[in-house]
């Protein structure tokens, strides 16, 4: 592809390396913004130096948020004493859409999948279990996606949370298998969380 300009090229080469984002979208968006007031671009580009500049990691629940604790975790109405296990932010934000979970989270930050390279040291087991210890748990439900890779991630917390006095759950099973939770519409995963159940081997 041929263009006119350099700053457009760098643009485009930037913009096209955004997942989902081909070369003539990309374009197609730089040309859109060409087109629009100055200072409106400035917000823009300035939104996400600000986003990787200040953004923080929730230091309970590992949740993006603007502050050490997200708004979650700081919310004295939230049932702290139940957690619900997710893989990442996406599913986190799913299953606070549909409005029917009023406990915390913890975000593992993947799920196991050797196939990967990815094991168990590598997401946020040990953190979890740390809460687990500290925060006087009574719950602990597992909403990872119905894939292999969730389901290896549930066998395997099971196992580490087996022997502790709490209750273990899983979401119904009313996601199609291999299903991933953040495509999900909001009642099925609604209904997912409200109708779990008790998880065993």
């Amino acid at each position: 592809m041929n263009f006119p300009s350099k700053l457009v090229e760098n643009a485009v080469e930037q913009l096209s390396s955004l997942p989902g984002i081909g070369k003539k979208s990309a374009l197609r968006l730089v040309l859109h913004m060409l087109k629009q007031d100055k200072y409106k671009i400035e917000l823009f580009g300035d939104s996400f130096i600000q986003l990787i500049n200040r953004i923080n990691y929730c230091k309970k629940c590992y949740s993006i948020s603007d502050n050490e604790l997200c708004e979650v975790c700081i919310n004295n109405k939230r049932d702290s004493k139940t957690i619900c296990v997710v893989q990442d932010i996406r599913v986190m934000m799913a299953i606070e859409n549909t409005m029917q979970f009023n406990g915390v989270y913890h975000i593992l930050g993947g799920l196991i999948s050797p196939i990967d390279g990815v094991g168990p040291t590598d997401i946020r087991v040990d953190e979890l279990i740390k809460r687990i210890n500290s925060d006087n748990v009574k719950e602990v439900i597992f909403a990872l996606s119905t894939t292999m890779e969730g389901d290896t991630t549930n066998f395997y917390l099971f196992r580490r949370l087996k022997d502790f006095n709490i209750k273990i759950s899983s979401i119904a099973r009313g996601i199609a298998i291999g299903d991933e939770l953040e495509y999900a519409d909001d009642i099925t995963l609604g209904t997912a969380i409200s109708s779990r159940m008790p998880y065993s081997e």
